[in-house]
């Protein structure tokens, strides 16, 4: 049984950064890819970033490329999200997932298949 548990989330101001963790456990990971998922208020889940437990190669969204950087810490089995230039549009609830990684959809949420309880991250203007 997989288990992840995010941290970081909280209340800043447009143009400041946070930095999200995702505590993960449960089984062996390096067969694996790990994202970040937004949801904000009345909308879909949308992808903002991944990465490939493997490798470490990473995959962005378009909205947040050069503003946030995703990473993973191996000895941890943590990942991160490292975010920077906030933007009122990014308020949303953040979810990592985790997933076997069979090499394609990275940034698809539904082919996700274990999720964490999610931390809201509301940016104000």
């Amino acid at each position: 049984q997989v288990q992840l548990v995010e941290s970081g989330g909280g209340l800043v101001q447009a143009g400041a950064s946070l930095r999200l963790s995702c505590a993960a456990s449960g089984r062996t990971f390096s067969s694996y890819a790990m994202g970040w998922f937004r949801q904000a208020p009345g909308k879909e889940r949308e992808s903002v970033a991944a990465v490939n437990w493997r490798d470490g190669r990473t995959y962005y969204a378009d909205s947040v490329k050069g503003r946030f950087t995703v990473s993973r810490d191996n000895a941890k089995n943590t990942m991160y999200l490292q975010m920077n230039s906030l933007k009122p549009e990014d308020t949303a609830v953040y979810y990592c997932a985790a997933k076997y990684d069979y090499g394609l959809g990275y940034l698809s949420p539904n082919t996700y298949d274990d999720w964490g309880q999610g931390t809201q991250v509301t940016v104000s203007s």
